[in-house]
């Protein structure tokens, strides 16, 4: 399998996106990859491989850069010949750490939406405190969300959970203000309708407080909500480390115990680390489009890796197609169409 990634994008490129596809490469062997980006600058960072393809262009989407504008005014940019690569069948999946917006414009672009789905959802797995983690979606694809769109998020991250995290049965929960049935606005009662009535294990409204103790496998929402919630919980758990790094360094006492609790202290570190996870899936494209996290390292990029490999692997967008087909069909015959 190949995989196109963007090696110009993120805060650390292109040193930390080289160093995790080098990673990438010695561990899996059935896996070559595309770097598109300044040869000048990947070059010198390699170890020599036949695995490893170099894409040469100097045109970068910049965090700055307006998304729509950027994705058709900078057709020689990075991502965009990174998305042309799966749209043109010489990549299966492809990675960048880059611009969001412009990563969802390529992606539904260039690349293409499946029939049947109305809005691609951004989704990433977030981590709880069991370790077992949970993915979320959407957290910013579209800020605007109709209850068939929640529906959809529901159907394509069950089939995720199931078959690239192997979750039997997976736990689908829909955030809400309150667990009622009757709780929330228009939106949340409507799509709590129709996800009770499709076949999947939906465990109700679920609470945000109540999300990183592991309430279900797959949470969806509107991509306003979910990006709020999303940023609500990394900016919680960076303000709890920064307090917990003070306090154990204020005294000479403190300093002592920092010193006992240190083993469990990076345990818990370890247990929230996003980048063990992956990057955020594009569901709903015709084929897989991740975006790591843009201060990704050389270890978040592998995992966005080891997570494509999965996705291509157990035919997670073949398997979303076909369930949306079927769907479809079943839809058609209840018309009488």
């Amino acid at each position: 399998m190949k995989i196109a990634i963007d090696a110009m994008g993120g805060d650390h490129a292109p040193k930390e996106v080289v160093l995790g596809v080098m990673k990438a490469i010695e561990t899996f062997t059935d896996l070559s990859v595309t770097l598109v980006g300044d040869e000048k600058q990947i070059q010198p960072l390699l170890r020599s491989s036949d695995r490893i393809q170099i894409i040469h262009t100097d045109e970068v989407i910049e965090a700055t850069d307006e998304p729509v504008k950027a994705v058709r005014r900078k057709k020689n940019s990075s991502m965009v010949l990174m998305a042309k690569e799966v749209s043109e069948k010489r990549a299966d999946a492809c990675i960048s750490a880059g611009n969001t917006g412009a990563l969802m414009t390529a992606g539904l672009f260039v690349v293409g939406r499946i029939e049947g789905i109305d809005r691609p959802a951004l989704a990433p797995t977030l981590p709880t405190i069991s370790g077992d983690g949970f993915l979320f979606l959407d957290v910013g694809a579209n800020a605007d969300a109709k209850p068939e769109h929640l529906l959809q998020y529901a159907i394509m991250g069950s089939i995720y959970a199931e078959k690239v995290r192997g979750i039997k049965k997976p736990r689908v929960g829909l955030l809400n203000v309150g667990t009622e049935e009757k709780k929330g606005n228009e939106l949340a009662r409507e799509a709590f309708r129709l996800i009770s009535n499709e076949d999947l294990h939906f465990v109700g409204n679920v609470e945000a407080r109540d999300l990183l103790n592991g309430v279900a496998d797959v949470v969806v929402t509107d991509g306003f909500t979910g990006n709020v919630t999303l940023k609500t919980i990394e900016g919680t758990a960076l303000s709890v480390f920064s307090m917990l790094k003070t306090a154990l360094h204020s005294s000479v006492t403190s300093k002592l115990a920092a010193a006992v609790l240190k083993p469990k202290l990076v345990g818990i570190k370890n247990t929230m680390d996003y980048s063990e996870y992956g990057g955020a899936s594009l569901f709903g494209l015709k084929a897989p489009v991740i975006k790591a996290h843009g201060s990704s390292n050389a270890n978040a990029v592998f995992h966005a890796i080891r997570q494509t490999r999965e996705m291509l692997q157990k035919q997670v967008t073949e398997t979303i197609t076909s369930a949306v087909q079927t769907k479809t069909e079943e839809s058609n015959e209840e018309r009488g169409e």
